[in-house]
């Protein structure tokens, strides 16, 4: 099916339309964009650079995607952004490509939800069905695992990264990693727990999230040094299913520090 684009929009013709694209009124589509099948942008979408934007995904007013980031290192590198398939980017969102210094990519994975206003920074990797609530905020290299949940006006630091299915609250400034499952709250930002809802919620079994649990104590509440309390809990509870993911994470920490709970919160 051909692309269905308002008379009053701009697109480049060297820009690739795949099937059934629907470009709304003064909206501007770059010359190496690529917009793929069943693609909408509503009107006044700017998607610029080298940005290939997935199957499904839909693009509100006033969003602007692929211009070049807000890095003063940026030199013109010929750097891209990748946004998967069936995602929805609400008003005033900005998303940068990639840059040198960070691999030269900036990407997004399939189904997520960016609120209005949130920022993804140059070379972020975002995993499938995150979440960024309003005005949500991402520093440059960030990384972010599935279904996580980011609340509105939260701010994470460059750098860092979200395991997968954790949660953090809204107001929230996030300057260290997060664990998978964590629950993360507070102007500076700190570990209070796991996120048992969403864990429910996504239908994890009562004996995973029951292991979940006596992990986190062992971890956060334990006696002797980090390094031996990861060890213990991988002797006990092994290396697969949720709790196999929060060892490795730790063990990938790569010398950076991660949020830990206050000390109420630890047991």
């Amino acid at each position: 099916m051909a692309a269905s684009i308002h008379p009053t929009a701009v697109v480049d013709p060297a820009a690739t339309l795949g099937d059934g694209v629907a470009i709304g009124p003064l909206s501007v589509v770059g010359p190496n964009v690529e917009l793929g099948d069943g693609v909408t942008l509503h009107s006044h979408v700017v998607v610029e650079g080298r940005s290939r934007i997935g199957d499904g995904t839909t693009i509100f007013p006033f969003a602007s995607v692929g211009h070049i980031p807000q890095d003063l290192k940026f030199g013109g590198e010929t750097s891209r952004l990748l946004v998967g398939k069936g995602c929805t980017i609400r008003e005033h969102v900005t998303m940068s490509p990639g840059t040198k210094g960070g691999g030269m990519v900036t990407r997004v994975g399939d189904h997520c939800l960016f609120m209005v206003g949130a920022h993804v920074a140059h070379d972020c990797i975002i995993g499938n069905h995150v979440i960024l609530v309003n005005s949500a905020t991402l520093g440059g290299h960030v990384e972010i695992g599935d279904h996580a949940f980011l609340g509105g006006l939260c701010a994470v630091q460059q750098f860092v990264r979200i395991g997968e299915h954790s949660f953090v609250g809204g107001m929230t400034g996030v300057e260290q990693d997060v664990i998978p499952y964590g629950m993360v709250v507070g102007e500076r930002g700190h570990l209070c727990g796991l996120n048992l809802r969403g864990l429910r919620r996504r239908g994890f079994e009562r004996s995973d999230i029951n292991a979940m649990r006596s992990a986190y104590r062992t971890l956060f509440g334990g006696e002797g040094e980090m390094a031996e309390r990861i060890e213990a809990v991988a002797a006990e509870f092994g290396e697969s299913g949720p709790v196999g993911q929060l060892i490795g994470f730790l063990r990938d920490t790569s010398g950076r520090s991660v949020l830990k709970p206050k000390l109420a919160d630890a047991a």
